[in-house]
């Protein structure tokens, strides 16, 4: 007789025990968890059945907090008191969202941005912790155990703070993150393995209030993103707002206060909803004040006025092809990912750029979850009969500050992840002993041009001349691609670090200026390169012959001091001006008319050398 193990559905038991993990899509406008329950991913529900949460949490005067359904009924009574999209706010200082009405009371603080509520002045980190915290109870009463682990995803276009945030809240709601996944990446993997898909795939994924696009390689269970591109300040908010915007026009409306600001936004979603399947739609609703609101939105009026919004998307999609060295014929299929690629519009907008039409058979809604609980179940070693890799990409290029404000990129954008390289420097003064190491992200050559990340020094350094010292600097980005730089003088060991952790994320102006800007001016970039570099060589050789000319001047006869002399002030003229060929030319100059010079130096320093010793001795 067989004896049989029997466990709860979707739990093994032991000694095949299975490690409970959840993949959690924190959402703009709605987040959810997923597992994987006997060989199958599923969203897990909460005690009334819905898979969606909505992000969305309210604080009462009393200290109780609310999250989810029962947090939006509120949002219209009490909407300083009610967070709605909060994923905007993550990484982010008040200076990043100057143009973004709200009703919320923001507070001045250094680094990320606070909003003061009748519970206390929160940060978005507190909030989105509040929202997981709710999940991973959902979770942990649906599987009826304790998690060993969370894959949370985030936009690919979420910098290093915001990425940092979000791990941040979820350790504050007690999850232990396995890996932080790209959004479109967890899609590309809900799609990969469910349709065994195989082939060159765009991820199209836009949320609520984020965009992202992906173009990724499926190939035998390796998940190879090729290029990634996106806008973190568009998603389905843009389209509530602007519809919003066409609301108080035909209404009529000048002033409101928060509460019908904030009923009308509402309406002007499920407006947007309803426009998905139905060819138009109506808006009731009665302000505070009396004032009746009535109007009849057509579906193509709805198209019209967001058409702009639409065509804004495609931008980053055409920086990711070009990244990618591909056309729209390249592309086998497109997944749309969001539930605002519901909109008919928007469909078709995709559908036309590419010539073909988007796969749209898994939930956009629960599809980047799906793909992240296949990622947690992997990582939390309960692997199943697929072996995939994935193998995910940074999105802009990260590097170091070199001599005339130039910048040395030591990650280039795209580059896969995790990943370390480290690249050799030196000194350029002679005796230096210290060196200060600047982190920049960005596509520019100038230090300008770019994004400050963080800024250490490496003390120690031993007294040598200038280009003697060897320091290597590492950089190390890791799955979640968050980085740490690292800086170590080879000959003596002495050693610095430093995990990069700004205090607020770039602002949409910033990224589009990053990605933009090194192609509008690529030519700008190279001239101004030059000019720097021939500067520094200036300065170098300049320095070199000024201390030379007050040791050995006497190995010159006043002809030839003056020459040399008559060289430097030349070549000093030229650095002046903004012309890298006539600098190259003064140092050239400089150069020869040093020639005879660096050669007596060196015959006299060998006579030094020699002097006192005989030749039995020397050899």
């Amino acid at each position: 007789m067989a004896l049989l193990q029997i466990s709860e559905p979707g739990l093994f038991a032991a000694p095949h025990q299975h490690r409970l993990a959840v993949g959690i899509d924190l959402g703009t406008t709605n987040s959810l968890v997923a597992t994987v329950k006997s060989g199958a991913t599923v969203v897990l529900p909460d005690e009334e059945g819905h898979g969606l949460l909505p992000s969305v949490v309210h604080y009462a005067a009393d200290g109780n907090t609310l999250v989810g359904h029962a947090a939006q009924a509120l949002q219209t009574h009490d909407p300083a008191n009610t967070i709605v999209s909060v994923k905007r706010f993550m990484g982010r200082g008040l200076t990043d969202i100057a143009d973004l009405a709200s009703p919320y009371r923001f507070v001045e603080a250094p680094g990320m941005l606070q909003i003061k509520t009748v519970a206390g002045v929160k940060s978005p980190v507190e909030v989105s912790a509040d929202i997981l915290r709710s999940l991973k109870v959902r979770a942990e009463q649906s599987l009826g155990g304790e998690l060993v682990g969370a894959v949370i995803t985030v936009p690919a276009y979420f910098d290093d703070a915001q990425r940092q945030a979000t791990k941040d809240a979820a350790r504050l709601a007690g999850l232990n993150v396995l890996r932080l996944l790209n959004e479109p990446t967890a899609a590309a993997i809900a799609y990969g393995l469910d349709n065994a898909a195989e082939g060159t795939y765009i991820i199209y994924d836009l949320g609520g209030g984020t965009f992202d696009v992906s173009i990724l390689e499926l190939t035998r269970g390796v998940f190879e993103v090729r290029a990634t591109s996106g806008d973190s300040q568009l998603g389905g908010d843009d389209f509530d707002h602007r519809l919003y915007c066409w609301i108080l026009e035909k209404a009529g409306l000048s002033t409101l206060n928060a509460s019908d600001s904030r009923l009308l936004l509402t309406h002007a979603r499920e407006a947007k909803e309803a426009l998905t399947e139905h060819d138009s739609t109506r808006v009731s609703a009665v302000l505070s004040d009396g004032r009746i609101v009535d109007l009849e939105i057509p579906a193509h009026c709805f198209h019209t006025m967001t058409t702009h919004l639409v065509q804004k998307t495609l931008m980053p999609v055409r920086k990711a092809l070009r990244d990618a060295k591909l056309t729209p014929a390249d592309i086998k299929g497109v997944v749309l990912v969001g539930g605002a690629t519901r909109m008919p519009h928007v469909r078709k907008a995709v559908a036309d750029f590419f010539g073909k039409e988007p796969l749209t058979n898994l939930d956009p809604d629960k599809v980047v979850a799906l793909g992240a609980a296949m990622q947690a179940n992997v990582l939390a070693g309960n692997k199943g009969d697929d072996e995939w890799l994935l193998l995910d990409v940074i999105p802009l290029s990260l590097g170091l500050e070199t001599m005339g404000g130039l910048v040395e990129k030591i990650i280039p954008r795209n580059s896969t992840i995790p990943t370390a390289r480290a690249q050799e420097f030196t000194t350029f003064k002679d005796g230096q002993t210290a060196m200060a190491i600047h982190v920049l992200q960005g596509e520019r050559e100038l230090v300008s041009d770019c994004r400050s990340l963080a800024r250490f020094e490496l003390r120690g350094i031993p007294p040598m001349v200038a280009g003697a010292a060897r320091i290597r600097v590492t950089f190390q980005i890791d799955a979640d691609g968050l980085l740490s730089v690292s800086a170590r003088e080879q000959s003596s060991g002495v050693e610095s670090s430093i995990v990069v952790k700004p205090s607020y994320g770039l602002s949409d102006e910033e990224i589009s200026r990053m990605l933009t800007d090194s192609m509008q001016h690529a030519q700008d970039d190279i001239e101004a390169r030059k000019l720097a570099e021939a500067r520094v060589e200036a300065e170098s050789l300049s320095s070199a012959t000024r201390a030379a000319l007050a040791s050995d001047g006497e190995l010159l006869n006043t002809d030839e001091r003056a020459q040399v002399e008559a060289a430097l002030e030349s070549l000093a003229l030229c650095a002046a001006k903004n012309d890298p060929a006539a600098i190259v030319a003064a140092t050239e100059a400089l150069n020869a008319a040093t020639t005879e010079f660096a050669g007596r130096r060196m015959d006299a320093a060998v006579r030094k050398g020699l002097s006192g010793h005989k030749l039995d001795e020397i050899g």
